[in-house]
């Protein structure tokens, strides 16, 4: 059984049973000590490794005197210090700690697929190290995979693009990061419909640009209104980002409604649109995808972002892509010539293979768009049967985002207060032994977020764990 203490570090920054590292003090010339290192080195003094009779020349005294009465400065870049990590990566960590520990957690925090690569794509991978295509390949990627990557554009999304419109990174989250440093000025305005992937915001930060958060509704089903768009842009707003479907909400958004934000993008001249299109493949019919910038007039002004990681399994190869007008893309090379470089050689050649499994990745993705539905339906339907639970059913990806706020406000006790989607999570945590993310990390506080990328089995333990922790905090809030 998980105990307070584990859930209550959960959520903390520092490891479960180390303490914090006392501040630096200088050495004398008996013990070194109070040097940093990592945990585990602390846990170790150099004077249990050294002879029990100890001297030193003065002069060795004397210069680490010296030494001391020089302070280092720690002090970060403003711009680091006004990011803040990543939760879900966090979450993920300790569940997994945790479990390594013995403690028998349901982990449903990752966004991750839980299948294997599927194994034309492993092999691919495989024959590239066997035949030594092992070396650097040019930055923006090799020019296979960017034809290859020209042609799925073309045949599933309706966009036409040269390979020197294309960049292929070590996945999409650098090239959605590598798009806003190229394209964002200081004090310039990123705006992003709530509720939104954790990294967003704080990618606007690094490029000294601030996040403008949209707010959506459970009972729009998290779409957002384009008549809020517009009322929120000025002359500093210089990027809309659209994920759809949607981390957190599994929502996609209509086709309808897309024009009508891009009517109101065609009439802001410095505005452009960051289409986040990696959950593309996994969509429930009748659902479907829509390309921004295969919409009329938003090819000039659209940086699409897609990947490997989701639809095909192969969240560890990193490996996504940008596309978009050469000015755009050629900016995001020069930024990634200067920082990663191009993305490994293997993954590439199994990139390449993973486009020529089909249209949409084949069967190979269907078969695990399948299971992901089945678990959604039995999600949807067993928690649409818990008291005051309010659900919106995803039309893609394989999230859950459920409306658990009917519970906040109760005193639990041997636990304390649940105040909010945070702490429902840590009771969750120790009472039900299952990890998941709360919806603060994602800009709305009354959700919870379900990964149910995990085997029916486990999801149908998790929710008979989460229903029996709810059944003692009956919610305090009449739905």
């Amino acid at each position: 059984m998980a105990t307070a203490s584990h859930s209550l570090q959960f959520f903390g920054s520092s490891s479960p049973g180390v303490a914090p590292r006392p501040a630096t003090t200088c050495p004398d010339s008996q013990s070194f000590r109070s040097l940093s290192f990592s945990s585990r080195l602390n846990s170790i003094t150099l004077r249990s490794l050294e002879p029990k009779k100890q001297t030193y020349p003065s002069r060795v005294n004397q210069v680490a005197r010296v030494r001391c009465s020089m302070e280092v400065d720690i002090s970060l870049s403003p711009r680091v210090n006004a990011v803040k990590p990543s939760k879900t990566v966090a979450i993920t960590d300790q569940a997994t700690a945790l479990a390594l520990a013995g403690v028998p957690v349901i982990r449903l925090a990752a966004g991750e697929p839980d299948f294997d690569t599927p194994a034309p794509i492993a092999e691919a991978g495989i024959n590239a190290i066997r035949e030594g295509y092992t070396r650097y390949t040019p930055n923006a990627g090799t020019m296979e995979i960017r034809q290859a990557i020209c042609h799925k554009l073309k045949e599933e999304n309706g966009l036409t693009y040269t390979p020197d419109q294309i960049l292929v990174s070590n996945g999409a989250k650098q090239s959605i990061l590598q798009a806003v440093l190229a394209v964002c000025s200081p004090g310039d305005e990123v705006l992003i419909p709530a509720p939104f992937w954790v990294s967003y915001p704080e990618m606007a930060r690094l490029a000294d640009a601030n996040p403008v958060i949209l707010p959506t509704s459970i009972s729009e089903n998290f779409i957002m209104d384009p008549k809020l768009l517009e009322s929120k842009l000025t002359e500093k707003s210089r990027l809309l980002i659209l994920c759809s479907p949607s981390n957190p909400t599994g929502s996609v958004y209509p086709r309808k409604v897309l024009e009508d934000i891009a009517k109101i993008v065609a009439k802001h001249p410095r505005l452009l649109v960051l289409s986040d299109e990696i959950y593309e493949h996994i969509i429930y019919a009748p659902a479907t995808h829509t390309s921004f910038a295969s919409l009329p007039g938003m090819w000039e002004r659209t940086l699409t972002v897609n990947g490997f990681s989701k639809a095909f399994a192969m969240t560890g190869w990193r490996l996504g892509y940008i596309a978009g007008p050469k000015h755009f893309v050629a900016a995001c090379n020069k930024i990634q010539s200067q920082s990663t470089s191009g993305a490994s050689s293997i993954s590439q050649k199994a990139g390449v293979a993973a486009l020529g499994l089909g249209y949409a990745g084949g069967e190979a993705v269907a078969t695990m768009v399948k299971a992901f539905r089945e678990r959604r339906d039995f999600l949807v339907k067993s928690f649409g049967e818990m008291e005051g639970v309010k659900i919106s059913e995803p039309q893609g990806a394989f999230y859950l985002f459920i409306d658990f706020s009917s519970y906040y406000g109760v005193e639990v006790a041997g636990f304390g207060a649940v105040t909010d989607s945070e702490s429902l999570c840590r009771y969750l945590l120790d009472k039900a032994q299952v990890a998941l993310v709360p919806g603060d990390a994602f800009g709305d506080d009354t959700c919870i977020r379900i990964s149910y990328a995990a085997s029916l089995s486990t999801l149908q333990a998790a929710v008979e764990r989460i229903r029996k922790a709810l059944l003692t905090i009956r919610p305090a809030v009449p739905v």
